[in-house]
């Protein structure tokens, strides 16, 4: 799997990844991260999640990476920003009060881009990955958020069943990934209702994240 699945995946509007709401289970937990006012959170792979409105509603200032500039223009367009566009090397720098999204690859993504977050906030992103890729990408995570605590949230079921993404991540892979840098909480999983995609099912399960 490569860019341009998930450019053509935008240029066709074939996004049912996409909740037209906030994330029910980001509104229940994202408060065990017990973050101020202000603090900073990324958001990898946002696309243009409706989970980035509700956290610039609770004071939080969100910094975002996605590949498709489609999904960061409407993004804006939704939140009713102008943003001020800039390029910085291979990346595309979108921003405005609060809110700084990267377009791109997120490999190209740095921790002096971003600068110091407080908080990750993955709904999205390694269970968008296949398997090749997401062990590069968690150790790209903790370096570029400085280890910064994490609430993930991501799905298991048979895979047989049905081809990601969104890809099955079991607790043994997600431990492989995380337990030697967090301590590691399953806050909840619960059953998919309908099934994932109406075909597979799935549990989804809420991960905390924290040194």
């Amino acid at each position: 799997m490569d860019a341009s699945f998930w450019h053509q995946k935008w240029e066709l509007g074939e996004i049912a990844f996409h909740e037209g709401q906030a994330n029910s289970l980001l509104v229940k937990y994202f408060g065990l991260l017990k973050l101020v006012k202000g603090s900073r959170v990324f958001v990898p792979l946002c696309g243009k999640t409706q989970d980035i409105p509700w956290l610039l509603t609770q004071g939080y200032e969100v910094v975002g990476a996605e590949l498709s500039e489609i999904a960061v223009k409407e993004l804006f367009q939704e939140l009713g920003i102008e943003p001020t566009i800039s390029n910085m090397g291979s990346l595309i720098h979108y921003q405005g009060k609060n809110i700084e999204i990267f377009v791109g690859d997120i490999f190209d993504v740095t921790s002096g881009l971003i600068k110091l977050v407080d908080a990750v906030y993955d709904r999205a992103a390694l269970v968008a990955l296949p398997e090749a890729m997401r062990c590069q990408y968690t150790a790209h995570l903790i370096k570029i958020t400085e280890a910064a605590p994490q609430l993930m949230i991501c799905f298991e079921y048979d895979q047989s069943v049905m081809a990601g993404p969104p890809f099955s991540i079991n607790p043994e892979e997600v431990m492989g990934h995380y337990e030697s840098t967090y301590s590691l909480s399953l806050i909840e999983s619960c059953d998919v209702e309908g099934g994932l995609k109406g075909k597979a099912m799935a549990s989804e399960m809420v991960w905390l994240l924290t040194d």
